[in-house]
């Protein structure tokens, strides 16, 4: 029997150039205690995957990033989550005590719309210095084999669902962080 999944997230005729757009999903990362709401990001004029900020309070700080290049989580694919680790002048964000996640910690996807729960469970976490997490075999892994080839979500080879969860980590130098934290997680419902 085929395990339920959120339904389409967005509109199809939305691109991947097209700026943050409201989702109807929720992380819960039980064991930190967070509960956020997610926006859906495609990539910016730099190519690279969108991280919205503001000024300091906004609540972009406290605001997951789906990234809609990737698999809706809980297809038989990779999703990707991201959030910012910190905000102006050195607030939490939302992902500020991800490296404290274990192998085993659950994740939960809420669907907004109909209350479906999509859970993972934490297999493990790795910290990528910016040029390893450029590397196209890093990067695979990360967002899945498609999204790298520009073909988008792929089927997973192991035929389960899979979620990363993704921010920065490391020294703030040059306008961002010299490292990546990267959790990894397989669905477990």
């Amino acid at each position: 029997m085929a395990l339920a999944v959120p339904a389409a997230l967005t509109d199809a005729d939305h691109n991947l150039r097209d700026g943050p757009l409201p989702v109807p999903l929720e992380l819960l990362l039980p064991t930190l205690g967070v509960r956020a709401p997610v926006a859906g990001v495609g990539i910016t004029a730099t190519n690279v995957m969108d991280a919205p900020t503001g000024p300091a309070g906004d609540p972009v700080w406290q605001q997951a990033f789906w990234y809609r290049g990737s698999a809706v989580p809980g297809d038989l694919s990779t999703a990707l989550i991201a959030g910012h680790v910190n905000g102006p002048r050195g607030s939490g964000g939302v992902f500020a005590h991800l490296s404290d996640l274990e192998r085993g910690d659950p994740i939960v996807v809420h669907d907004t719309r109909s209350g479906l729960d999509v859970r993972f469970s934490v297999t493990g976490s790795e910290t990528y210095s910016l040029d390893e997490a450029a590397d196209p075999a890093v990067l695979a892994r990360i967002y899945g084999s498609g999204p790298v080839a520009g073909t988008g979500p792929q089927p997973s080879a192991d035929g389960r669902s899979h979620l990363t969860l993704i921010t920065c980590a490391g020294t703030f130098r040059d306008g961002t962080h010299d490292h990546r934290l990267v959790v990894y997680a397989t669905r477990s419902d």
